[in-house]
């Protein structure tokens, strides 16, 4: 509740400051988001275990986007419903276990636009929905009570215009990175070894499981409108693209 009461205030701070500025042009757009690339649910121990290794495994998200922009700076809030998987190689087994989670992401990110590019920032919040342990053979196991019900993601991204550039509406190819701040692991199923249940991994002390991402986004945008005077002298109103 804290952290959407933070969220909502932002946004508002952002769009009080319409009002007081003096040159530049506020505008609005809106876009469907798809991003899809490598996932991982990385933990230090099972990294430096004898018995276990990671595979490389993949995800995908998508969803929707809103711009709240003024000339080439802007806050942009993205809501992506999320899947993704990590497996485990058991020294020993054939069969490759797998952790797969699903969440719905909610990010709000610095964006700036500039020279037919754009570069972003800022924080990710993920509300995670699912998560299960499947092995080969065996039906899926629910282990979402053994995981926390949000997790923490600092996001960084840059990309181009690969179509449209009026404003009006655009395509845009880009590269995104998240690296999670919080242990994705609640604190009852520390002791149970999760991840993988296995407490011999923590003999050296306990290491949190963070969520990474890194991959391709594509979205694309329509401009909503702006803030502008439809006549000379006027006062500056909403003007549809």
């Amino acid at each position: 509740m804290q952290k959407s009461i933070l969220i909502t205030v932002l946004c508002f701070v952002f769009l009080s400051n319409v009002d007081g500025q003096r040159g530049g042009i506020w505008w609005f757009d809106t876009g469907l988001k798809f991003q899809y690339g490598a996932t991982s649910l990385y933990n230090k121990a099972i990294v430096d275990s004898p018995v276990y290794d990671y595979e490389i495994n993949t995800g995908y998200s998508f969803g929707g986007k809103l711009g709240i922009n003024h000339d080439a700076n802007g806050l942009a809030i993205d809501v992506m419903y999320a899947t993704a998987q990590q497996g485990i190689k058991v020294d020993g087994l054939e069969s490759i276990p797998t952790i797969d989670w699903k969440a719905l992401d909610l990010y709000l990110l610095y964006r700036n636009n500039a020279n037919l590019g754009y570069f972003e920032i800022g924080p990710k919040i993920s509300f995670i929905r699912k998560v299960e342990g499947n092995n080969a053979g065996a039906d899926p196991t629910d282990f979402t009570d053994d995981y926390n019900s949000n997790a923490f993601s600092g996001v960084f991204g840059f990309g181009a215009y690969v179509m449209g550039t009026d404003g009006s509406f655009s395509g845009v190819l880009g590269l995104r990175f998240e690296y999670g701040f919080s242990d994705m692991i609640s604190k009852s199923s520390k002791e149970l070894g999760a991840p993988l249940y296995d407490t011999s991994i923590y003999d050296d002390g306990y290491q949190k499981t963070i969520p990474l991402f890194a991959g391709l986004v594509f979205e694309l945008n329509w401009g909503i409108g702006y803030f502008g005077k439809a006549t000379c002298g006027a006062r500056s109103k909403f003007i549809m693209f």
